[in-house]
């Protein structure tokens, strides 16, 4: 391989992505645990969710441009909502399960790619739940997530 595709491109681009929050927020809608959090979403609310990941995935900037959203404006969906771990693990086995079910890549380094971005974007949604203000400046730039080492997608 002699360029390295982006997160976005090797987990199938915006399609790909749009199913599996659409898979993932209907499991979550159904759980005692998330539901709650969860009750009063938009019916966007999974697209611009699928936006904002390919945005962080190195896909095009949709989340900022046709969703005006930002980081700070993501972020400032989780003030004051009051998370917890269990809430968080929850979140994470079910979005897994749907990456599963759909059949997102599952080459081990594209996994790792993705489960280092949902623990990290996880605890820091939980942290900021429990915060008063938005830590986050609106001129923020958003999350870039990449391959991490070894970089890119398995070679056998």
């Amino acid at each position: 391989m002699t360029t390295i595709p982006s997160l976005y491109t090797w987990a199938g681009g915006q399609e790909a992505l749009e199913k599996l929050t659409t898979v993932f927020y209907a499991k979550v809608l159904k759980d005692e645990l998330l539901e709650p959090v969860f009750r009063h979403m938009s019916p966007e609310h999974s697209k611009h969710v699928a936006h904002f990941i390919g945005e962080v995935f190195g896909g095009p900037p949709v989340y900022t441009t046709e969703d005006n959203g930002s980081h700070a404006r993501m972020v400032a969906h989780h003030i004051g909502k009051a998370l917890n771990d269990t809430q968080r693990k929850q979140w994470i086995k079910l979005l897994l399960e749907s990456a599963d079910e759909i059949g997102l890549a599952d080459d081990p380094e594209f996994r790792s790619a993705l489960v280092g971005y949902l623990e990290w974007g996880s605890r820091i949604a939980v942290i900021n739940s429990n915060a008063t203000e938005n830590p986050i400046n609106e001129n923020a730039p958003m999350p870039e997530w990449g391959w991490g080492v070894p970089g890119g997608p398995y070679q056998p």
